[in-house]
């Protein structure tokens, strides 16, 4: 969404990361300087002292208007390990609930000065309206919002599959499970798109499928399950969102773990050496069984690893980005 005819809102003048509200329309060589600077980033977890000064004297706000355990930590973590102070928020049980406005809210944040805002949002497109509508000189990242994306999640999936199986250019990667209402297999398909992968998969049940994925993400779409996991390299489950779901949309998860669920037989359709991911959190005996969910070709503890240097690398190009904005705005102003 152009916030002028020069750029995207997400980059600033110079095609640098600016705020991180989708992966839709950034370019493969964005997401591979992502990806780049994770890789670097994760030998930082492994230090006696695991910080690092890029943010040292900036503030991290995250404004959590809808739950996440997972995802809330692992900012502060990342935010913590380049030296950040860090606040973290449940607007959901604050302000909001008590009839303030999301405006209303903001401004009194940016009254705080913090200098970036992660958001999370249960409405789709929050973190885009945050990003107009915020002071200039402060980065919004999206913790995830509504059905619409979750990018840093994307990005750690996107992370993982490249650790543990290098280049894009010959997968198969199987997307399975509850695609309608999931931003992570959006952000997912898009990245994985972006970055080459020549075989997406997407495996639901039809009422459990948008209309027009084929179209919209480049994707194969299967109802068979044993179909579509053959002999493919990487297997992507979903939670199943039943607080999500209007009724009707399965007869029960007891016939959904039967006829899609990640179980060691079914597992063996993929490759020998595919990787079974999974964003969590996990609900065993319904999309997956523990025997895999614990198994060998798992790299579903790998994910959260990997999503703290995510989160880091992208807290720290976001805030060069918009400092670099800044210093090329001050120069045209002399």
């Amino acid at each position: 969404m152009p916030t002028d005819a020069k750029r995207p809102l997400q980059l600033n003048d110079l095609g640098q990361l600016r705020h991180f509200l989708s992966l839709d329309g950034l370019s493969r060589e964005l997401l591979t300087e992502i990806l780049d600077i994770a890789d670097s980033f994760l030998e930082v977890g492994a230090r006696a002292v695991k910080k690092v000064p890029l943010l040292r004297g900036k503030t991290v706000c995250n404004v959590f208007f809808e739950n996440s355990t997972r995802t809330r930590t692992t900012f502060e973590l990342a935010a913590q390990r380049l030296s950040a102070d860090v606040i973290s928020l449940n607007v959901s049980t604050s302000s909001t609930s008590k009839g303030e406005t999301l405006t209303d809210t903001l401004r009194n944040l940016e009254a705080m000065a913090a200098d970036m805002f992660v958001v999370r949002h249960s409405d789709s497109g929050a973190a885009h309206f945050i990003a107009e509508h915020v002071s200039p000189n402060v980065a919004v990242i999206n913790g995830g919002d509504g059905r619409h994306g979750h990018p840093t999640q994307g990005m750690l999936d996107m992370l993982t599959i490249r650790r543990h199986k290098g280049s894009f250019e010959n997968l198969s990667v199987a997307i399975v499970g509850d695609i309608l209402h999931s931003r992570v297999a959006r952000s997912d398909m898009l990245a994985l798109k972006t970055l080459g992968c020549p075989d997406i998969r997407v495996i639901a049940p039809r009422t459990l499928l948008p209309v027009g994925l084929e179209e919209q993400y480049g994707v194969k779409v299967y109802t068979n399950a044993d179909e579509g996991l053959k002999d493919v390299d990487v297997v992507i489950m979903l939670r199943l969102q039943r607080e999500r779901m209007a009724g009707g949309l399965l007869p029960s998860e007891g016939e959904f773990f039967k006829l899609y669920g990640l179980t060691q037989k079914r597992l063996k359709l993929a490759k020998p050496d595919a990787i079974v991911m999974h964003p969590g959190p996990i609900n065993r005996g319904v999309e997956i069984e523990s025997a895999v969910a614990d198994g060998e070709q798992s790299v579903i503890l790998n994910q959260v690893t990997y999503g703290i240097a995510i989160r880091m690398a992208v807290l720290s190009m976001a805030m060069s980005g918009q400092n670099a904005q800044r210093q090329l705005e001050q120069e045209d102003a002399q």
